[in-house]
């Protein structure tokens, strides 16, 4: 028979339906024949409901039907709620009280058996669950991922728009523009040889509308990068984008602490306490070693260089001569740390480029440390004191240059950046890192340009259209590098969350930060001469932020990769198994394009 529409959804069922006769519709979760009875577990996105299957109370033509069922057949039941007895409740499912006798079954679709079980919490690879990723989205742990991910959107659009923001959508096919990482390029057919670049963020554009005098801008927007993929990084990204005019930091701060603690109270009912504590990037490198420092836990870093001065240790009196930093973080409860744990740690620096690591226990016996020889208890009891040391902690200390594996260089920073890296090591060996906690802080006053020595100039460390701070611009002609930007980034627990900026408003200032970066007049003009163009007919003073949608997504649900709060995510070498993307296209599309395909060799 042909069944009637659908009455209800699995979670809207409970005991107060006890009695009625309803019209359920899913998938088998799960099938016992018992002989007598037949049992099932129904699955619809909102819920599960056990269904029987009795020859007492349908006809045999549907208890036969019944016998046919598998796994993932998609049903249509008429059946009647029934309180489950006491002692057979499930207290594991919000329908577990309840079950339906069936009364009459239509088979929808049958189903192949799927090539790994539609549960959570299951031992398969990745690969395989992402070449089925629509089986892989009937697990019920990413369909509440993207159920967040929705709720996230909706209480975003409600907040911005309650704030006298508009949302406006953005060119998808832009014109290519230098913004750090490689576009990903899109051919145009009518115009032979030509471009478009899909946009790697909407900057450009949100800076227009803000000339245009759109003067509060937000859109949740997808952009692309051609990158190097890890677990919180993908091709094709989602932003919340935002931008204001006639604004200082304290405002841009204020927009968006209240989202976040909107957010937060929507999402995780956590009530956030404003205002978000600020720190300099300087103070977040050389206090946690880190500018996107986790503050889920304490364990700073400490300078120890007044400490140790006078010790006959010949490594750090090396290290004060050339004036390099020797630095050290307390790890408490961790005295009793055998030798193999302490090699592990030491080969941990080393392989971060590290030439070892000096330890200090602080025993309910004395004082034990790799260096006792070389120094004296005194010396060693100050420097137990100065991280904050106590009995039954561990102290850990590194000293002089790192190599930095990337470019073969020695820095000051990178001392600061292995043992930010140490303390992540330790906390994570303690267990520090509540997922549960969420602790934010604005990182400031980054630097607006570092040096790079294999293109022998300038770079943004944000992007070429951050301010320089005002007290600083004068540093652009004498000492660019000491020069603070009026940029921010906003952290969560160790993650960069968002970012933004004040822009650069006046054509002046443009043009000397892009002469600064190597970028000449005539590239300047090609590449972003509609940009210039339009500061000449009354830029206001504007800047905004960007938050990371995803990774945002992906810290609420306490997910490890973007890829489980992403419906159709890439692999880490941006291919999706699903639908094999990227593919080889027709030869005569490529003729309608002007591209030939440079072979190998």
């Amino acid at each position: 028979m042909k069944h009637k529409r659908r009455t209800h959804i699995l979670n809207q069922l409970s005991t107060k339906n006890a009695g009625e006769t309803v019209t359920i519709m899913g998938w088998v979760a799960v099938r016992r024949d018992l002989g007598g009875l037949i049992f099932i577990e129904l699955r619809d996105r909102y819920g599960k409901l056990q269904v029987v299957f009795s020859p007492e109370r349908c006809s045999p033509a549907v208890f036969e039907s019944a016998k046919l069922l598998r796994s993932e057949f998609v049903i249509s039941v008429i059946a009647k709620v029934h309180n489950r007895p006491t002692n057979s409740i499930n207290k594991n499912t919000a329908t577990g009280e309840i079950e339906g006798y069936a009364e009459d079954l239509e088979i929808l679709n049958e189903a192949d058996t799927p090539p790994f079980p539609i549960e959570d919490n299951i031992d398969v690879a990745e690969d395989l669950r992402l070449k089925y990723r629509y089986l892989d989205l009937r697990r019920e742990t990413l369909q509440r991922n993207l159920m967040v991910r929705h709720q996230t959107a909706q209480a975003i659009r409600n907040y911005f728009s309650e704030n006298r923001f508009i949302e406006i959508e953005t060119p998808v096919l832009m014109k290519s523009t230098p913004e750090g990482a490689r576009d990903y390029l899109v051919p145009s057919r009518i115009q032979k040889g030509k471009f478009y670049a899909l946009p790697q963020s909407p900057q450009t554009y949100k800076q227009l509308l803000m000339v245009a005098g759109l003067d509060r801008y937000f859109q949740i927007v997808k952009c692309f990068r051609d990158e190097d993929l890890r677990a919180d990084r993908q091709p094709e990204f989602t932003q919340i984008d935002v931008e204001m005019s006639f604004v200082d930091e304290e405002e841009v701060y204020e927009t968006a602490e209240g989202l976040m603690k909107r957010l937060l109270k929507e999402i995780k009912g956590i009530d956030l306490q404003l205002p978000i504590e600020r720190i300099s990037y300087k103070t977040a490198i050389e206090k946690y070693g880190s500018d996107k420092p986790d503050l889920r836990f304490d364990m700073p870093i400490h300078h120890l260089n007044d400490v140790v001065a006078g010790t006959t240790f010949k490594a750090f009196n090396d290290t004060l001569a050339t004036n390099g930093n020797v630095l050290g973080l307390c790890a408490s409860g961790c005295a009793s740390y055998s030798r193999k744990q302490l090699d592990d740690l030491t080969e941990f620096v080393k392989s971060r480029g590290a030439g070892g690591l000096v330890t200090i226990k602080l025993t309910a016996d004395g004082i034990e440390s790799s260096i006792k020889k070389f120094t004296t208890d005194e010396m060693l009891r100050k420097i137990a004191e100065t991280v904050g040391a106590k009995t039954g902690d561990l102290v850990l200390i590194t000293n002089g240059d790192v190599t930095d594996k990337r470019s073969q260089t020695k820095t000051g920073r990178e001392l600061f950046e292995l043992m930010g890296d140490l303390r992540l090591e330790m906390a994570k060996r303690l267990n520090l890192q509540d997922p549960k906690v969420y602790k934010l802080l604005w990182v400031t006053d980054f630097p607006l340009l570092d040096y790079d020595k294999e293109e022998n100039r300038f770079i943004a460390m944000h992007h070429p259209f951050t301010s320089p701070k005002l007290e600083d611009a004068e540093l652009l002609k004498t000492d660019p590098l000491k020069a603070r930007a009026r940029a921010y980034d906003l952290v969560m627990n160790g993650n960069e969350i968002a970012g933004g900026s004040i822009r650069i408003h006046k054509q002046e200032m443009q043009s000397k930060v892009f002469e600064l970066m190597g970028i000449s007049k005539e590239e300047a003009e090609m590449k972003f001469g509609f940009l210039l163009g339009a500061f000449r007919f009354g830029a206001p003073p504007h800047g905004g932020f960007a938050f990371g949608f995803d990774r945002l997504i992906m810290l609420f649900t306490e997910s490890k990769s973007l890829r489980d709060v992403i419906a159709f995510p890439k692999t880490s070498s941006a291919t999706s198994l699903m639908d094999n993307a990227p593919s080889y296209v027709d030869p005569r599309q490529l003729d309608d394009l002007h591209i030939s395909i440079k072979q190998n060799g």
